[in-house]
């Protein structure tokens, strides 16, 4: 970009609602990207928002089940998770946790609930790996709320930065706890007063996607501008600058983003690669013990 040209605000060029879905042992759930109205944001393969007091909704939770060839990022906004997968890892995620799973070459893990009343919300984002990591070793990035930076970039803005990088209000840089060299990822949880605006680069060639899922915003600039109200997603383009303002409400939303593969995809349920003889081999390595 020409350093005397003013970065171009990004606008929603599409928007749309998730549908509901059931995952698990019947968790009932909205799928937001994954559907057929939005097949996949590469590098995001899916995003789903759970949200429910109904104990009977989240109950019976997610028992073991494999994964292979991507990443899963769990989020949790309110609500106990525990999980725990055939490696021997295991934990718990509480209000305000992030855990970043790289499922690898292949494990076989579970989640589910640790209470049996109240309120369980949050998020699951999958994010694809490439060609040449696909088969690397699972691990995992879990941060408690408290390893999660927020910072206060502009009057009656707060950002939790999960991934990425944020400028605070004197424009030094808060770096979140994530890091995935493979699709430098972007995770911010944005929460804005009535009113408050904030204007934030995106990193570049980078694919990217706000969620509203409080109250209602306002997104790109001038004749651009769209609003976006709770539970509607915007994918965004046409410019590097992100600048939302905040609905008579407020909002609070996840800005998502990361470097697109542009590489083939092959996916079954819970295995992604890039042909469709990797994913035959994905189900023969699981049933015959390999993960």
């Amino acid at each position: 970009m020409d350093r005397n040209t003013a970065p171009e605000a990004a606008r929603v060029i599409r928007s749309l609602r998730g549908m509901p879905a059931s995952d698990g042992a019947g968790v009932k759930l909205t799928r937001v990207i994954g559907n057929p109205e939005l097949d996949m944001l590469d590098p995001f393969l899916m995003l789903d928002e759970f949200g429910t007091d109904r104990a009977e909704d989240y109950i019976a939770g997610f028992p073991s089940h494999p994964h292979r060839g991507f990443e899963t990022v769990t989020y949790m906004l309110d609500g106990r998770m525990r999980h725990k997968d055939n490696h021997g890892n295991e934990g718990l995620l509480v209000p305000g946790s992030v855990q970043w799973m790289t499922a690898g070459r292949g494990l076989v893990h579970s989640e589910m609930p640790e209470q049996q009343e109240g309120r369980m919300r949050g998020f699951q984002l999958w994010v694809n790996l490439p060609a040449s990591a696909k088969m690397t070793d699972p691990r995992y990035q879990e941060f408690a709320p408290d390893s999660i930076p927020v910072t206060a970039p502009a009057r009656g803005v707060a950002v939790k930065v999960i991934a990425g990088v944020v400028p605070d209000a004197g424009g030094a840089p808060v770096r979140g706890p994530i890091e995935q060299p493979a699709t430098e990822p972007l995770y911010l949880d944005i929460a804005l007063e009535p009113g408050a605006e904030w204007a934030y680069a995106l990193p570049d060639g980078h694919n990217a996607f706000a969620y509203v899922f409080e109250g209602d915003a306002v997104v790109g600039e001038g004749d651009d501008a769209r609003p976006l109200a709770t539970h509607e997603l915007g994918v965004l383009g046409g410019g590097d600058l992100f600048v939302v303002r905040g609905g008579a409400q407020g909002a609070r939303l996840i800005l998502v983003a990361g470097r697109p593969l542009r590489e083939p995809v092959a996916r079954y349920g819970p295995f992604v690669m890039n042909t469709r003889e990797q994913v035959m081999q994905a189900f023969v390595d699981f049933q015959e013990g390999r993960f």
